[in-house]
């Protein structure tokens, strides 16, 4: 699996590509220091490979890389959040 990331000024998106299709997360800046996941977008044929599992950890390491915070809108990082206690030190 290879995760890129795209950006523009106010936001962006980490996409996955695997086996032909393309999978995504996409967030938005809220500052400098701040950004807010807001969706993630799985195709059907990538259900259940850890696809959304992937993205989640490629946001965690982005954040702790980028010394800024995530606030989880989106319901699929939120849950992910709430499994993962370790990723607390990049959540707001």
């Amino acid at each position: 699996m290879h995760i890129s990331e795209e950006n523009t000024e106010s936001g962006g998106r980490y996409v996955a590509h695997v086996d032909g299709f393309e999978a995504e997360m996409t967030f938005s800046r809220a500052s400098g220091h701040l950004i807010i996941i807001d969706h993630t977008r799985v195709p059907d044929a990538l259900r259940g490979k850890g696809v959304g599992q992937a993205l989640a950890e490629y946001a965690v390491s982005r954040a702790r890389a980028g010394e800024w915070k995530i606030v989880p809108l989106c319901p699929f990082f939120k849950a992910q959040s709430r499994q993962h206690p370790e990723w607390s030190d990049v959540l707001q």
